[in-house]
């Protein structure tokens, strides 16, 4: 930037009198010039105009009362702490109302003789003044300095105008050149290079991995026809009825459990330990099963759809064999545990109803025993034709007791019946009678080697009765187990394979382009948010 070249004070003297500098001359840099000659002083003063005369030249005319009065004047408005602003606001004031003033102070003085306010408005806005009725409390400007600096007089042509806006601007490029400079170089260490690395490691660096693809849904028997007012027969055949068993396999087939099976079975980790496989992905040998499990999560997808009740899986190897085997393999454990879910429910839901069949068939087997030894013992098959059969010979020898008495009646009603005859029909009736009363009494009481027909008929009946009572039981028992059976094949859970896997024959990944742009937009997000953190810390500390 330019230095302002400092003006020189003049004092004024009356008509006639040369103005004589009060400070010696310096030049544009600050430097005194030469003493003037002896003839120096009846020289026009220079102005920073040229061989054009100022106004307030020595050559112009003072008016007395100006110069009488100017010095006293013109010191008190020098202690009133101007300003240089205001001071060449107040000359140019002067100039427009056609004032010829010797100085900025004279300037001031003589346009508040007019009644002229030296400061326009249009000029305080610019301005700082303080309060004339308050006073200035502390170290505020404007306030007066030692050592005034009295405004340039110097007025720059076109060309050195055009000399200082073409300094400015080479100033300004140079600081934009700068800023950008610095902000490429931010950029790139911070964006660019670690995107370059990052897209240098998918390129050329990261194995190629190959993805097998599998969906598989669990279904539940369908019910026979249940009922309508079950409210579970309402999801039947749908996704809700098996939600929670397909949660439950997804989360097994995402478990340490599935990943130790896998490895056993197959060798998870020896297939990531191999050497062509890139060393952020490899296992090394010494690998626990932590870091297994961990690269196992990332190679295993496993989601499930509420909504259709489908589980997809998404297995990742380096070989497209080897990844459609760990695929069949997990879906065939997926199986196993879709069977367990439910076995351990169907087999208390039969045991029960088993052993209720197995206890009344056991009974039932019992009373028949009963019954059968009964028979063997008494000698009786079946009591109610062993009675019916007694009753009848009773009715029977009854009639021909009747027919026996009836014909000795007959005989008696002669004067003279046949004696012979009438003992005859005498002893028929006795004998009848006798064997009516054995009949009769052996229904009832029995003799001392056999046992009364009652008693038989009534141990019999009760045996069977029991025989009848466990065989219902029996009966039942076998429904229950029916049922049993019924409703634990009802929570019978199926697997069926939607899409079975399939080897891929080109690589799934990495995704070199994608996860490039990724990285590139993670970076230049973390650096904005770093900039603008700086930048809002640097404006706190320097407000």
């Amino acid at each position: 930037m330019t230095t302002k070249p400092k003006a020189q004070k003049y004092r004024i003297r009356r008509s006639g009198e040369t103005v004589e500098p009060l400070d010696p001359p310096v030049d544009a840099k600050g430097s005194p010039k030469t003493p003037f000659d002896g003839d120096a002083h009846k020289q026009p003063t220079e102005d920073g105009l040229g061989q054009k005369p100022y106004p307030t030249s020595p050559r112009e005319r003072v008016d007395d009362d100006a110069v009488n009065l100017g010095p006293t004047e013109i010191e008190a408005i020098q202690k009133e702490g101007l300003t240089g602003r205001q001071l060449r606001m107040a000359r140019r004031v002067a100039q427009k109302h056609g004032l010829s003033p010797t100085s900025d102070f004279d300037a001031v003085r003589q346009l508040r003789l007019k009644g002229i306010d030296p400061f326009q408005r249009a000029a305080m806005l610019e301005l700082v003044v303080p309060d004339p009725v308050k006073k200035p409390e502390g170290n505020t400007l404007p306030q007066k300095v030692e050592k005034k600096q009295v405004p340039s007089t110097e007025v720059l042509n076109d060309d050195g105008r055009a000399r200082e806006v073409y300094q400015i601007q080479q100033d300004i490029a140079r600081r934009r050149r700068r800023k950008l400079l610095l902000l490429v170089t931010r950029l790139t260490a911070f964006v660019f290079l670690p995107t370059f690395l990052v897209g240098f490691y998918f390129y050329q660096i990261a194995t190629p991995l190959y993805a097998t693809k599998s969906e598989f849904l669990i279904q539940q028997a369908n019910s026979q026809g249940g009922g309508g007012g079950n409210l579970g027969g309402l999801f039947s055949g749908t996704g809700f009825a098996t939600s929670q068993d397909s949660i439950t396999v997804q989360s097994y087939l995402q478990s340490r459990d599935a990943m130790l099976r896998l490895d056993q079975d197959i060798g998870f980790k020896s297939h990531f330990g191999q050497d062509f496989v890139d060393p952020l992905r490899r296992l090394e040998p010494d690998s626990t099963n932590e870091e297994a499990y961990k690269l196992y999560k990332e190679f295993v997808k496993i989601g499930y759809d509420p909504t259709e009740g489908i589980v997809k899986m998404e297995v990742v190897a380096a070989d497209p064999q080897v990844s459609a085997e760990f695929s069949r393999a997990l879906i065939d454990y997926a199986e196993e545990q879709v069977d367990n879910l439910t076995q351990r429910l169907r087999e208390d839901q039969m045991q029960g109803a088993r052993e209720s069949y197995v206890d009344a068939e056991n009974k039932m087997i019992a009373a028949q025993g009963r019954v059968l030894d009964l028979q063997e013992k008494l000698g009786v098959i079946d009591a109610v034709s062993e009675t019916s059969a007694q009753m009848g010979q009773i009715a029977t020898f009854e009639t021909q007791l009747q027919e026996k008495k009836l014909q000795l009646q007959q005989l008696m009603d002669n004067a003279n019946p046949n004696q012979a005859r009438v003992d005859g029909v005498r002893g028929d009736i006795r004998r009848l009678e006798t064997v009516v009363a054995d009949l009769r009494s052996g229904l009832t009481q029995g003799d001392a080697d056999s046992v009364s027909l009652a008693r038989i008929s009534g141990e019999l009946r009760m045996a069977e009765l029991d025989l009848e009572t466990r065989q219902a039981m029996m009966q039942q028992s076998l429904q229950q187990l029916e049922t049993a059976r019924i409703e634990a094949n009802r929570q019978v859970r199926y697997l069926s394979l939607g899409v079975s896997p399939v080897a891929p024959d080109e690589p799934t990944y990495p995704r070199s382009f994608e996860n490039t742009i990724v990285a590139f937009l993670i970076f230049s997000g973390i650096y904005l948010m770093a900039s603008l953190t700086a930048s809002i810390l640097r404006e706190q500390v320097s407000a």
